[in-house]
Order: structure tokens, then C-alpha cells, then sequence
């Protein structure tokens, strides 16, 4: 329950457009909004409440990421994982490497060790192999996670922990084990099946309290205004976990729950204890090809031969259809094993070739089963290569897009003319073609792919700059409103959701963000850096994350240790 109170600040950004600004907002004992306008008009509607007065602070709907994987994030990345992505702090793998050679005096030799975020193309590196690792490693059982989660990468030690001494077993359907010529591992695995095989044993003995380590997810989520989330990698393995950290004093996120294909009971009812507004059951999640980083994803067009392809190990030419994960009847069997059932269809696509395809078959899905021009909200996840056609087409659809500008973000400026040539490269992650559709784009950060930052990803789509500062596909900008609503709103709306947040209405959560700036007041290129969140609110509570974190790493993690082996997979 929430004491009844009133927030005024110099500003509320609503992202209501029937009354877009406000100076207050009264907050009812039952977590919703009761009022919206000035100080009088919540003082009429709430006369006993205690005002709390925020200064020159600006309050925002809690932001909303719409693709995420907090739990899973949380148990790869935090200590005592070490997150080594380019981004977070290793920018180059001589830095990755010297990590590897402090981890490895620091720790006990017997400790299995595990990290997370290799990114071949801006570490600059071929994918490593059991010899290479031994150099830093040796006789430790280590695994190296790709960023993607599409690969991982292990030590000779890690071979003989599991068993393959001789040979890796035959390759999972799905997935499949790097071999030398001679059949024995050499030390690499890829796709989800083979990267589980490898990790699932062996990250027990690496990460002893999951649950603890997917607070600290959380907290940085919430850290930077996140008050609405999804995981798109659910299984049942997972409930316990979700549910117990729903559960404690001042979780700080309302999770939106996407249940794999692969796993027999993705289509089952959702039941729990925990209410509904804090973890619920949305949809079912499906990977049409794979990662842009990896090159496997299915393209029309070609990657290029230059050496920053041939240092990661990516072969030129055009990937095609070769690289779906699913032919078009696998997808057309499982559309019609779910599509009456009343979840939203998810699906991972990031190739202009897959698009083609998944729309091909979600409209004659939509067809066969009668939902033509329903509410039925399909989604569609990244879709970095994606054409403008297509965007238009899969609008006139009722389908709806979480797009990334994450990817834009940080590998643009390979996108463009390193990885692919400048027409297709420039125009990576098309947010304004996708805006101007009609599709009501969502953004995501998918972590721990990127770090959960919705000022990242405001700043990226309004001045379609990389990470270097340079502007590329300046087409493809969008307005700060358009941004905004995007990380609000239509976030709210791709979760089926937008009548409960993303918006401060009269009867919605209480759920906000407090900024200390006004993003219409900065100049665009500093967004992601004058701007501070002082503070997140959920039900009108103004959260405690260090309580929460305090309170997830004294729960007994015993009835949590299975979720190291849940299964994992990212852009």
C-alpha cells in the first residue's frame, strides 16, 4: 500500500497527449494516480494528502524497455561473473586479455571462472579456441561468453570437466561444437543447444547466488528510470525467481514474461501467487535466424571482405536463406500451434531475407486463423537489416516492432562500410521509416547485450550518431516526442500493457522516473550525459535499491541454483 501523496515538480511530462504537461500529480493509498494538473486540482482530489515537493526535477512515466532479460543478465554479468563487453570498460581485447591474466592470479586455482560480453568485431579478434585460452588459463575451468549469446568459448580444463576429452558429443539439433581436424574439441560452441551443453554443468560452481546477482540487474535497471520490463527468454525454470524477487520490499521492475517455442509447456496458462501489475504472462518467443555480430544472420545483401570481417572470423558474401533457424513450414506449424491461443507471437529477426519469410508467414497465419485486422499485436525484435517496404508492410499487419538502436550505437560506424556497404550500413535500425509507418516502434537494449540506458538510446535515434560521435543515416532520425514515446508509451503498448503505465493518467500505476533536466532542454548530443536520474518510483513509492539488493542477497539461494542453466539468447 502507498501512503496518499501529492508530487509537484517545475515539470510532468505526461505522454498523455489529450493534457501532455502538468506541475502535479496526486497518487491514491492503492499505488494508481488519482489526479493529474496543477496543485489545486489534486489537493481537491486528494485533500488529506502530504505533498512532496520534487524542486526543479522533471517526473516522467517510468521507462519502459520492452525486450530485456533481466534475470539472465543479471547472473552473466555481476560480480562474481566478469562483464568484459567493449562498452563496459574493455574496449580491446589486448584489455579483455589483461583481465584474464588478473583474474587468474587473483583467484583460486580451483575456482571456475566465467565471462561475458567477447565481442569479436569490436574486440578485433578471432573467435579464441581451448589453445588460446590456456595461455591465460591454464589447467582452469573457464567459459567465455560471446556478447551475442550466440557462442561461448572454453579452456582445455573446461573440456575434461565435461567429459570430451576424446570428442565433444554430436552436435545438438540447432547448435554445434567447434572440432580440429583430428575430432577433438577445440574449445568453441555455438547456438543456443551448444552453448548450454557447455555452460548449463559448469556455471553452478561459478555463480553461487543467481539471485542476488539478478538483483544487481535489476537495480541497474531501475537505475537508469526503468520501471517496466520484459524477459523474452522465459522458461519455467526461471518462476522461482521472478517470483521471489517480485516479492521482496522495493522490487524495483513489473516484468512482461515471453515463454521460448522450443520448451513443451510455452503455451500453458500463467499462474502465480504474485500479482499480475509486478510479473505476468504475455507471449511466446521465436528466433528467426541469428546475429548480426556472428554473421549469421539471413541477408539479401552481402557482407563485405575487409579486415575487420576477416579478423572476426565473419565469411563475405550473402549469408541468404541458409541462415534461418526455421524453414517456412516450422514457422507456418508453429503459428498454428499458438495463434489462437491469445499470446502475442514474438520473433527475433534481424536479416531483411528472414523478414521476408516471418512476414510472409504471419500474414497468412493471420489469414488462416481469422485474425486479419485483430488486435492481436505480434511482434517483431530488433530488425537491424529491415527495409522500409517491409516496415510499412508489417504495420498494415498489426504487427509492431521493439527495435535497438543499440546496435546502431555501438557498432555503426562497422555497420557502415566495414561490415556492409554505406546504402545498407547507414540505414541500420530504420527508427524514423518504422515511426513514419505507423508501427509504433518500441527501443530495447536487450541486455546484457548493451547496458539497460533509455538516454542512450533517446540520444542515438534523435542524432543518429555511433558511439564515436559520428552521424550516419541522418534520414533515419526521429524527434525527441517520437523518442520519448517510444521508450514510454508505445513500450507500454508492444506489452499489451499501455493500460496500466508508460503514461501518467488518472488511474495508471504510479510508476515515474525523476529526471533533473528536461530532455527538450539540453542540446540533443549531451541527453545521455547532462541528464541524471535522481530517482524511480513504482505504485508512487519512491524505491530503495539498495534495500532491495541488500534484501535479494540474504534470500537462501538454494531453491534459485537451477536458473544458471536456464537457457539464454540474445541479438
Amino acid at each position: 500500500m502507498t501512503a496518499p501523496r501529492i508530487l509537484t515538480a517545475s515539470r510532468i511530462i505526461t505522454m498523455n497527449d489529450a493534457h501532455p504537461l502538468a506541475t502535479a500529480v496526486a497518487v491514491g493509498a492503492d499505488g494508481r494516480i488519482a489526479a493529474v494538473g496543477d496543485l489545486d486540482t489534486c489537493r481537491t482530489a486528494l485533500p488529506d494528502a502530504d505533498v512532496v515537493d520534487l524542486g526543479s526535477d522533471v517526473l516522467l512515466p517510468g521507462f519502459v524497455e520492452s525486450h530485456s532479460h533481466p534475470v539472465l543478465s543479471g547472473i552473466s554479468t555481476q560480480p562474481p561473473a566478469y562483464w568484459i563487453a567493449p562498452y563496459v570498460g574493455y574496449p580491446t581485447w589486448s584489455a579483455v586479455t589483461d583481465l584474464f591474466t588478473t583474474a587468474h592470479a587473483s583467484q583460486p586455482p580451483d575456482q571456475p571462472l566465467v565471462f561475458n560480453g567477447l565481442d569479436r568485431l569490436l574486440h578485433g579478434t578471432e573467435a579464441p579456441t581451448n589453445t588460446v585460452l590456456d595461455e591465460y588459463f591454464p589447467g582452469r575451468v573457464v567459459i567465455v561468453l560471446d556478447n551475442s549469446g550466440h557462442a561461448v568459448y572454453f579452456t582445455s580444463a573446461t573440456i575434461e570437466r565435461l567429459g570430451w576429452s576424446a570428442s565433444p558429443p554430436a552436435d545438438p539439433v540447432g547448435g554445434s561444437y567447434g572440432r580440429n581436424p583430428d575430432g577433438t574439441s577445440n574449445g568453441q560452441a555455438f547456438e543456443l543447444p551448444g552453448v548450454m551443453t557447455v555452460a548449463g554443468p559448469l556455471l553452478g560452481d561459478m555463480v553461487p547466488h543467481p539471485l542476488a546477482s539478478a538483483a544487481q540487474w535489476y537495480t541497474l535497471m531501475a537505475g537508469h528510470g526503468i520501471t517496466s520490463t520484459s524477459e523474452m527468454t522465459y522458461d519455467t525454470t526461471q518462476k522461482p525467481a521472478f517470483e521471489a524477487l517480485a516479492a521482496l520490499p522495493n522490487c524495483p521492475l513489473r516484468v512482461s514474461l515471453y515463454h521460448v517455442s522450443t520448451v513443451a509447456d510455452c503455451a500453458d496458462a500463467w499462474e502465480s501467487d504474485v500479482p499480475a501489475e509486478m510479473l505476468t504472462k504475455r507471449g511466446i518467443k521465436l528466433w528467426a535466424d541469428g546475429s548480426p555480430w556472428v554473421g549469421n544472420i539471413a541477408l539479401t545483401f552481402p557482407y563485405l571482405d575487409t579486415p575487420t570481417t576477416e579478423a572476426a572470423g565473419i565469411t563475405a558474401g550473402v549469408p541468404g536463406l541458409d541462415q534461418m533457424n526455421y524453414t517456412r513450414e516450422q514457422l507456418d506449424a508453429i503459428i498454428d500451434s499458438h495463434a489462437t491461443q491469445g499470446w502475442q507471437l514474438a520473433v527475433h529477426v534481424n536479416g531483411d531475407a528472414a523478414l521476408d519469410v516471418v512476414l510472409d508467414a504471419f500474414e497468412a497465419g493471420l489469414a488462416r486463423h481469422g485474425l486479419t485486422g485483430t488486435d492481436h499485436r505480434w511482434r517483431l525484435e530488433h530488425l537491424g537489416a529491415a527495409r522500409s517496404d517491409q516496415l510499412t508492410r508489417a504495420a498494415g499487419l498489426g504487427i509492431y516492432a521493439s527495435m535497438g538502436p543499440f546496435q546502431f550505437q555501438y557498432w555503426g560506424d562497422l555497420l557502415d562500410g566495414q561490415m556492409f556497404d554505406h546504402d545498407h550500413g547507414s540505414q541500420w535500425c530504420r527508427v524514423k521509416d518504422a515511426t513514419d509507418a505507423g508501427l509504433r516502434p518500441s527501443y530495447h537494449n536487450d541486455g546484457s547485450v548493451s547496458p539497460p540506458s533509455p538516454l542512450d538510446n533517446i540520444k542515438t535515434v534523435v542524432t543518429r550518431t555511433t558511439a564515436s560521435g559520428t552521424p550516419r543515416g541522418t534520414d533515419q532520425r526521429v524527434t525527441i516526442d517520437q523518442a520519448l514515446r517510444a521508450q514510454t508509451i508505445d513500450a507500454a503498448f508492444i506489452l499489451g500493457r499501455e493500460h496500466e503505465v508508460g503514461s501518467i493518467e488518472v488511474g495508471k500505476l504510479a510508476d515515474f522516473v525523476q529526471l533533473d533536466v528536461d530532455p527538450h532542454d539540453v542540446d540533443p548530443m549531451d541527453i545521455n550525459t547532462a541528464i541524471s536520474v535522481q530517482a524511480t518510483w513504482l505504485s508512487g513509492n519512491k524505491l530503495d535499491l539498495a534495500a532491495f539488493e541488500a534484501a535479494a542477497g540474504v534470500t537462501d539461494p538454494t531453491p534459485h541454483t537451477h536458473l544458471v542453466t536456464a537457457h539464454s539468447r540474445c541479438c
